[in-house]
């Protein structure tokens, strides 16, 4: 006979989270210790005490290369996945509860919001967790202020602009922007030019 999956196993694969789960409290739990970390550090000013501490919030070491300007704002923080010579610029919020995967050589801009967590429309169902996952292939970088809804890949190489709000999958090598982003620019050719 299966074992039943626990809540952050169901979290993992998509599963829609009511807010009366008879689990729901694992989640609560996690978030509170997850605030206490992010006080800490919030309040550390050397990179490689804020690698440290963020590290612990994640429960994974954080490469050297990367580096992480504070404040920096996460709820849970343990689906959080971070490669190499990453660059966070102040005053980001990573809601992670759907997972978020940030590959090697992305830069972020101040105030970017990455949000993996929503909630049914129909108001008889809302008080239920949406989650899906989040990707920053290598080499992008989001503007400031842009904010990256549930369930979207950003391409490799691709610009998201300042201010924008990207509900769909942004695909390799070009630039988007707006309310919602939309494609403005294709970077193929200039790809060519770096090769």
């Amino acid at each position: 006979m299966a074992t039943k999956k626990d809540i952050f196993e169901r979290m993992q694969i998509g599963e829609i989270i009511s807010f009366d789960d008879p689990e729901y409290s694992k989640i609560m739990e996690a978030v509170s210790l997850t605030k206490k970390f992010v006080v800490e550090l919030n309040n550390a000013t050397e990179d490689e005490k804020i690698r440290e501490l963020l590290s612990k919030i994640i429960g994974a070491e954080i490469d050297k290369t990367t580096t992480v300007f504070t404040p920096f704002h996460t709820n849970f923080g343990r689906y959080i996945k971070f490669g190499k010579n990453i660059f966070i610029n102040h005053d980001c919020t990573f809601l992670d509860l759907g997972s978020i995967t940030i590959e090697d050589d992305v830069m972020i801009a101040p105030k970017v919001s990455l949000i993996t967590e929503s909630h049914p429309t129909a108001p008889s169902e809302r008080k239920a967790l949406l989650l899906k996952p989040i990707l920053i292939k290598r080499n992008a970088w989001i503007g400031a202020s842009a904010t990256i809804l549930p369930g979207v890949t950003i391409g490799e190489n691709s610009v998201v602009a300042a201010g924008s709000v990207v509900t769909k999958d942004v695909p390799d090598n070009t630039v988007v922007a707006g309310i919602p982003a939309k494609i403005i620019k294709n970077l193929s050719g200039l790809m060519d030019e770096v090769n």
